[in-house]
């Protein structure tokens, strides 16, 4: 009895957190990236609903803290940029360190790409987006745990892939170097990154013969942008 009552207020205090989310703003980062925004914010919500729940009773996939201010801190960071990806055109989308996620499961609900490959290391975030994907009928999505050296050295997915995302994993220039073998050319990549950016870019010039710089887009409130490079 009293385990189905400790279960029975998680699940209230999850609810609870979803009615205090700011969901309206989201809505014009949904619209500008032409996605339905009531059937997109409904399916972000049971995406967060099945964090939230994942992340108390089975394993942290992000803080405390961050549960509170989800929409604010993750969802609206990972969709603002959603419209710019969708112009930078491509079905076939590689999302590297997916951790619980983000940006690439609130990305493909808000319609971007057509197949989606999401690498991520450990195996009990892997499982997660597994259970998410079949919970919301997500298609075209394949979930690989792996690192992602191992993948590229081991030449598995080829140089396939329109697309690129990864938020808050490598340095600049390791990301660029381990994607460039995968993605076509002309295709883009999209890198979430915070403060140290201009001196990521600084340090290391080793993927200017690969990559190109084609713009920046700040998102949020604070200091964090989404950097857009185009594959020679």
């Amino acid at each position: 009895m009293a385990t189905r009552s400790r279960a029975r207020a998680k699940r209230t205090g999850v609810e609870t957190l979803l009615l205090r989310q700011p969901w309206d703003e989201l809505i014009p980062h949904l619209l500008r990236a032409g996605a339905d925004a009531d059937v997109a914010i409904e399916r972000l919500k049971a995406y967060m609903r099945e964090l939230c729940e994942w992340n108390r009773n089975i394993s942290n996939l992000i803080s405390g803290n961050d549960e509170q201010r989800f929409v604010e801190r993750h969802l609206l960071e990972s969709l603002q940029p959603a419209y710019w990806l969708k112009e930078a055109g491509g079905d076939r989308w590689l999302d590297l360190g997916s951790g619980g996620g983000l940006p690439a499961l609130p990305l493909i609900i808000a319609g971007v790409g057509k197949e989606w490959t999401l690498v991520e290391s450990r195996r009990t975030k892997t499982l997660f987006m597994r259970r998410v994907v079949e919970a919301l009928g997500l298609p075209g999505i394949t979930v690989v745990n792996e690192r992602i050296e191992n993948v590229v050295a081991g030449g598995e997915l080829g140089a396939r892939f329109d697309g690129f995302t990864s938020r808050a994993t490598m340095t600049l220039a390791p990301t660029l170097l381990v994607a460039a073998p995968m993605l076509v050319s002309g295709g883009s990549a999209f890198l979430w990154k915070g403060s140290g950016r201009e001196e990521e870019m600084k340090d290391s010039r080793m993927w200017l013969p690969e990559w190109q710089l084609e713009g920046i887009l700040g998102i949020g409130t604070g200091v964090n942008v989404v950097c857009r490079f185009k594959r020679n």
